[in-house]
């Protein structure tokens, strides 16, 4: 006999075993069947390793010598220690992970929307206005929840605006912040200079049917001396750098356009022209 024919003999002996298997659970109580599930493909799993592969010829004469050689190669693997729970949970971090960076990606790219609910109906935009108002509400809470974990009781880690900054971008902080600051207006908390800049991001009024603004779902609810010195961060940190990148974008193109000359310089090159 070839090897070949050698492991076609092991195989059929093994696919044989495993059909009589497969019939005797197809005959068993439902709870049965799940008892017998993991073993049922395990061997299914052992079948396969054995069409991709080949044993020696006294390897595959060794196993056939048994009358159940699928079900001894089984009992020998579950002996065995494999890394088979550390890929399955692998697997699970890797799923979790991903779809944490699907569902950050959507709230950064979630466009800030700024009028109230009843311009939403108005014009059919109620699905964007929902959209922005999860994720402002989602920006509130990280927040609160930064500046929770960054104050170590005498001054806000600077990290603190960097996350809440990256997860949602730096106009809905600055709207949501915004928004905080002018429902806190009466607060003596937070200082004047905020106060002032609150009031040029225009919000509108949102209220309910009962009068109550639906704006107050997204006010930030920390210590407002915290949260003042949170935006005085984000506005140092993020709208200063901005303002300095626009001024160099600005600076460079007056550096790149052409020189004026003057009028009497100009008369000058139109003679030498002739």
């Amino acid at each position: 006999m070839t090897n070949e024919e050698h492991n076609t003999a092991l195989y059929q002996k093994m696919f044989a075993e495993q059909e009589k298997f497969r019939d005797w659970l197809k005959g068993q109580p439902p709870e049965e069947v799940l008892n017998h599930a993991y073993e049922y493909t395990i061997r299914e799993d052992i079948l396969m390793s054995l069409e991709y592969h080949d044993l020696s010829d006294a390897q595959a004469d060794a196993l056939m010598k048994f009358p159940s050689p699928l079900a001894d190669v089984f009992r020998d693997f579950e002996k065995r220690e494999t890394d088979h729970m550390d890929v399955i949970w692998d697997c699970l971090e890797s799923r979790a992970d991903m779809l944490l960076e699907e569902q950050r990606r959507a709230l950064r790219e979630t466009p800030v929307y700024p009028f109230p609910a009843s311009y939403a109906q108005e014009h059919g935009e109620l699905e964007q206005y929902r959209a922005s108002n999860r994720a402002n509400a989602a920006c509130k809470e990280a927040i609160e929840a930064a500046i929770r974990e960054h104050y170590d009781g005498n001054s806000l880690d600077s990290q603190a605006a960097e996350l809440v900054v990256e997860a949602f971008g730096l106009d809905r902080t600055l709207y949501v912040l915004a928004n905080t600051v002018q429902q806190k207006d009466w607060d003596g908390r937070i200082s004047s200079g905020n106060k002032a800049w609150a009031k040029t991001i225009p919000i509108h009024k949102n209220p309910d049917a009962w009068g109550a603004d639906r704006n107050a779902s997204f006010v930030v609810n920390s210590h407002p001396g915290l949260t003042d010195l949170f935006l005085s961060t984000v506005r140092q940190e993020y709208c200063q750098k901005q303002e300095k990148s626009a001024k160099s974008s600005v600076r460079e193109k007056l550096q790149a356009m052409p020189k004026a000359t003057s009028p009497k310089h100009s008369a000058k090159l139109k003679r030498q022209e002739r």
